[in-house]
């Protein structure tokens, strides 16, 4: 019978993913076409489905997305490019490291990788042509730097993962083998990525080192100069201030993730109206509509992936999943090894949110099952599927880059392909030392 239950959720599924049918519609029908199959009552979908879309943490998604948008209207990450962009220097791949760290501190405000290489690459792909980089190594290293929008915090993805893994208990017999695991909350999630993404951060920077250095590609025209640099932070200094105020008061204990977004959105309002004087009304309605548009189509990915996870975990299908992998080996290395080449492969076809809403009950239970820390679990996977965002087909921040550089997608693939392998080289080093995620939360006292 399990088999026939998974043969009908997965073959379903897959028939409409080969058809062409937007995620969403595959997950939802896949699910209601199981449902049955079961015979089940189809107002249990409804059920599910507003139970998944009203959980008080989901409000921080709509809220961090339009933090995200209001904050380019008001000029912040105009400025924090900027602050960036004075630390190039006339050294190997100066501009382009640049733009590196400049996704870094976009990252710590937008939450989101498209829209971190959007508003890094319409100003830093430019710069890098004028400095006599290639379009499309410039578009390139914007794609692969966009990719830490999601893996520095705030992540929206992390916000997804939270919510898909507060629900999941350890089984007794891991915690009698391994002992008490962590529990899983979005703020220890926010503090777990910081180290990782600094790392994953560290990749990028030594790969474009050597490819600049190999291409003969230098910084700006002018030199370092402390006077530079202050400048730069002194106009940018409400923008500098922005992850300060946000992640500063999450681990402070001044207010929740959910209410961080809020308070981001307040900030983000109080600088673009009073300080910077740059918010329009215009402005802000189109931020708005973007907001509205995203978290739509975000929320009816969330909620069919919400009732086939379900299908999935009544069913006890992870379970027979997780016997069959433990079955081949329970090496932790190389069950590690196996995860990380199925997430690069499933970022390369499917949406970062959905993967995290499907896979979760999928394969956390597999963690558990070798010792495997569901906040450390938590941030490998985030960090692997954030691979996606720069590698065909589906690779969002290729399209992203390639509009605003003119430049080939195949191009620009084949240019970002040394970058994947850096961040792959990376997120390897991450799971193999699990303190890289785990000491920071322990230390701040979670």
């Amino acid at each position: 019978m399990d088999g026939q239950i998974t043969l009908v959720l997965f073959g379903t599924f897959f028939f409409l993913m080969i058809l062409g049918a937007p995620i969403s519609v595959g997950l939802g029908v896949s699910a209601l076409t199981t449902m049955w199959f079961l015979g089940d009552n189809p107002i249990k979908m409804v059920q599910i489905a507003f139970s998944s879309v009203g959980a008080f943490p989901l409000m921080a998604l709509p809220a961090f997305i339009l933090a995200g948008a209001l904050m380019e209207a008001a000029g912040i990450s105009r400025r924090l490019i900027t602050v960036a962009e004075s630390l190039a220097g006339p050294f190997t791949g100066g501009i382009s490291a640049a733009t590196v760290v400049a996704c870094l501190f976009f990252g710590a405000i937008s939450g989101s990788g498209p829209a971190t290489t959007a508003a890094v690459g319409m100003l830093m792909i430019p710069a890098m042509v004028r400095a006599v980089y290639a379009k499309g190594y410039g578009a390139a290293v914007t794609a692969a730097s966009g990719g830490l929008g999601i893996v520095i915090p705030p992540s929206i993805p992390m916000v997804i993962f939270g919510i898909s893994a507060m629900g999941m208990q350890p089984p007794a017999e891991a915690v009698e083998k391994f002992g008490a695991f962590q529990t899983v909350s979005i703020s220890k999630l926010f503090i777990a990525g910081f180290l990782p993404g600094f790392l994953m951060a560290a990749g990028l920077l030594v790969m474009n080192w050597l490819r600049c250095r190999a291409a003969g590609y230098c910084g700006g025209a002018d030199p370092l100069s402390p006077a530079h640099i202050f400048d730069a932070c002194r106009k940018g200094f409400w923008a500098l201030m922005a992850p300060f105020v946000i992640l500063g008061g999450i681990y402070a204990g001044l207010f929740t993730p959910t209410e961080a977004a809020i308070v981001a959105i307040a900030y983000t309002l109080f600088v673009g109206i009073f300080i910077y004087r740059e918010i329009r009304l215009t402005e802000v309605m189109k931020s708005l509509e973007a907001t509205t548009w995203l978290t739509g189509r975000v929320l009816l990915v969330l909620f069919t992936a919400t009732i086939f996870g379900r299908i999935l975990v009544e069913n006890q299908i992870p379970a027979h999943i997780a016997d069959a992998m433990l079955g081949l080996t329970q090496n932790i290395a190389v069950i590690w090894a196996l995860i990380i080449v199925f997430l690069l492969f499933v970022g390369m076809f499917m949406e970062t949110l959905a993967a995290i809403m499907i896979l979760v009950p999928v394969m956390l239970p597999v963690a558990y099952s070798v010792g495997i820390d569901p906040v450390h679990f938590g941030i490998v996977m985030i960090c692997t599927l954030s691979v996606g965002f720069q590698t065909p087909p589906l690779g969002e921040n290729l399209f992203i880059a390639a509009g605003i550089s003119k430049v080939s997608i195949e191009e620009i693939s084949v240019r970002a392909l040394p970058f994947a392998a850096a961040s792959t080289a990376m997120i390897a080093v991450i799971a193999a030392f699990p303190e890289i995620a785990l000491w920071l939360p322990r230390v701040m006292g979670y």
